[in-house]
């Protein structure tokens, strides 16, 4: 009987001994408040019924909101701008309205007109030779980079012209995207406005995402440290960064008792 009760004793101490020796993994519950808070911060927080998760949901409301906001009054400028070039500069060669990526509509900010895609009114195809149009620039461009001399052209036969030719018809304007701002040097203004106050308004939405991204780790983070303490003292903790005039920023932990 005492052997017995011996054995059974040493058989306790063991399995104590080797539950005690093997790393114990984190409960389930522990990553439960982390994955909520980066899902949408703050509510690990109020899981654990902190205050401070009001905070994170409140900030995440608000960088929504702002990123709506300048989304939406940058989608508006950027109507604007559109239908102000579609009107002025661009209506008289293309009565059909045709819209096309943003790139294009910065050339027209660039340049006063886009200049004729085939200055030749016959049947031979003669580019815009005016460097102060964008077709004119986009031939120039071309004769620089595939002719020996830009001011001399070479036979029409030849590869060198022939590549030149190539480059200008797949970058220059044709005849449905044609514009000019001639005699509208106040709306071409204005286009340039509106396109300027619709990009700072995207760069801004897109600051926004930034914003809202941090929200959400830093809401993850400050939840997974908190759970973990909580796990490892066995009571309820939570992490606290204070910042105050002439101390800096400290960090605190505090344990409920």
């Amino acid at each position: 009987m005492k052997r017995a009760a011996f054995l059974a004793g040493v058989a306790t101490i063991a399995a104590a001994t080797i539950g005690g020796g093997q790393q114990q993994e984190p409960p389930a519950s522990v990553f439960v408040r982390p994955l909520a808070s980066l899902l949408v911060p703050g509510t690990g927080q109020l899981l654990a019924h902190q205050d401070r998760g009001a905070v994170y949901l409140a900030a995440e409301v608000y960088l929504v909101s702002r990123f709506l906001q300048l989304d939406h009054e940058a989608m508006t400028l950027a109507q604007r701008y559109q239908n102000l070039a579609f009107d002025v500069a661009r209506r008289a060669f293309g009565p059909t309205r045709r819209d096309t990526i943003f790139e294009y509509y910065e050339q027209m900010e660039r340049f006063a007109e886009s200049g004729r895609y085939d200055a030749d009114p016959g049947p031979a195809f003669v580019p815009d030779s005016n460097p102060q149009t964008y077709n004119g620039a986009v031939w120039l461009l071309a004769r620089r980079t595939f002719w020996q001399d830009p001011n001399v052209p070479p036979d029409p036969t030849s590869p060198q012209y022939w590549r030149a030719l190539q480059f200008y018809q797949t970058r220059a304007v044709g005849p449905n995207f044609e514009w000019s701002w001639r005699d509208h040097s106040l709306e071409h203004e204005v286009f340039r406005d509106f396109i300027k106050r619709s990009d700072n308004g995207f760069r801004r939405a897109q600051n926004q995402i930034g914003l809202l991204l941090a929200n959400h780790v830093l809401s993850a983070v400050d939840a997974l440290i908190s759970a973990r303490l909580s796990a490892a003292a066995g009571r309820g903790a939570q992490v606290q960064t204070m910042i105050g005039p002439g101390r800096g920023a400290r960090l605190q932990v505090c344990l409920s008792f």
